[in-house]
C-alpha cells in the first residue's frame, strides 16, 4: 500500500500569483493570501494526497528576521497548521496533516546548521505551536545527522505520542549520502534510539532517493519513502546569494511518475513531491498507482 503525499508549496504558491520572493518567502502567503494556501492544500488533496504538510517551511526566525519579523515565527507556524486543518475539513477526505519542521538556517547547507543549544529551543517551540493542529511531524530537508537529531528529539518531546518522521536531503549523485557527506546508514543509526515512525528523503534528485531507499529498507521495517524536487541544487546555494538552482528539463510529469514507481518498487510506501512538483504530478502518480492495484 502506497500513501501519496503532496507536492511543493512554495513554488506552487508563486505559480498562483502569490509573491514569495521576500524575506518571508512562503510565509508571506500566510499573511497576504491565506485562502490561496487553503486552496492549494485542497488541490493536492483532490489530486490524491493523503498526507499534506503545513506551509511552515519558512516559519523560522532566520527567514522571518530578514523582514524584521523574527518574533512572529510561532504565530505564523500555528497559522499554517490551522489553514492545513481547514483545508482537510473542507475537503471531507481522510487526510493526515504533517507538521513540517524545516532547517533553521539554510536548506542543503550542513555547514550552516545552528549549534545544538540554539536549535533545540526553536524546534521545541515550533513543534509545540504546530501540535494542536497536526496528526504527525515531519522533520524535513535535514542535511546532516546533527540537524535531524535536534529536530527529531524536540518533535518527539512535544508530539504527545503523535508519529514523528525524518526526511533527509541527499547529494545529487546516487549513493553519495546526505548533503553533509554522512552516510544514510550512519544517519539512520544516529536516530534509531528515538523510535521514529518512518524515514524519507526529499528535495534532491530522484535517483539519489531511490538509492537511499534501497539502503534504508535493509535497515528497518518502518515506512520509508521520498519526495524529489524538480531542480538541481548546486554547492553553495542560499536563498540570497548569486548561486541559483536550475530546473531539470528532463523531469516532466511522466518522468516524475516513473521515478516514483522505481522508488516504490524498491520499497517506498510513502511518496510525493518537493519543490516544483504540483497537483497535476500527484494526480498522475495517483492514476498510475491505482491502476497498478
Amino acid at each position: 500500500m502506497v500513501t501519496l503525499m503532496d507536492g511543493g508549496m512554495g513554488r506552487e504558491l508563486a505559480r498562483r500569483g502569490v509573491s514569495t520572493r521576500t524575506g518571508l518567502w512562503s510565509a508571506q502567503a500566510l499573511i497576504d493570501a491565506p485562502a490561496v494556501v487553503v486552496d492549494t492544500h485542497k488541490d493536492f488533496i483532490a489530486a490524491g494526497a493523503r498526507i499534506i504538510t503545513t506551509n511552515s517551511y519558512s516559519c523560522v526566525p532566520s527567514y522571518l528576521g530578514k523582514a524584521g519579523q523574527a518574533d512572529r515565527y510561532l504565530e505564523l507556524a500555528a497559522l499554517s497548521g490551522r489553514l492545513a486543518r481547514r483545508a482537510v475539513d473542507e475537503s471531507g477526505a481522510e487526510v493526515r496533516i504533517a507538521g513540517g519542521l524545516p532547517p533553521l538556517s539554510e536548506s542543503y547547507r550542513a555547514d550552516m546548521v545552528l549549534d545544538d543549544e540554539q536549535a533545540r529551543p526553536i524546534y521545541a517551540s515550533l513543534a509545540e505551536a504546530l501540535e494542536p493542529h497536526v496528526d504527525l511531524f515531519l522533520c524535513e530537508t535535514m542535511s546532516s545527522i546533527r540537524e535531524s537529531r535536534n529536530a527529531a528529539m524536540e518533535a518527539k518531546a512535544a508530539s504527545k505520542g503523535k508519529p514523528v518522521f525524518v526526511s533527509w536531503t541527499l547529494k545529487e549523485e546516487p549513493g553519495a549520502g546526505l548533503r553533509s557527506g554522512e552516510t544514510v546508514a550512519d544517519a539512520f543509526n544516529s536516530v534509531s534510539d528515538l523510535d521514529l515512525a518512518g524515514y524519507l528523503f526529499n528535495c534532491t534528485h530522484p535517483d539519489a532517493i531511490a538509492a537511499a531507499i534501497g539502503v534504508i529498507t535493509g535497515l528497518t521495517d518502518k515506512p520509508t519513502g521520498g519526495y524529489p524536487n524538480r531542480f538541481d541544487v548546486p554547492d553553495g546555494f542560499t536563498l540570497d546569494n548569486e548561486v541559483s538552482v536550475q530546473e531539470r528539463k528532463d523531469f516532466g510529469t511522466e518522468h516524475f511518475v516513473q521515478a516514483a514507481q522505481r522508488c516504490i518498487n524498491t520499497g517506498a510506501s510513502l511518496f510525493g513531491g518537493c519543490c516544483g512538483i504540483g497537483p497535476e504530478d500527484i494526480a498522475a502518480l495517483r492514476s498510475r498507482v491505482l491502476s497498478a492495484r
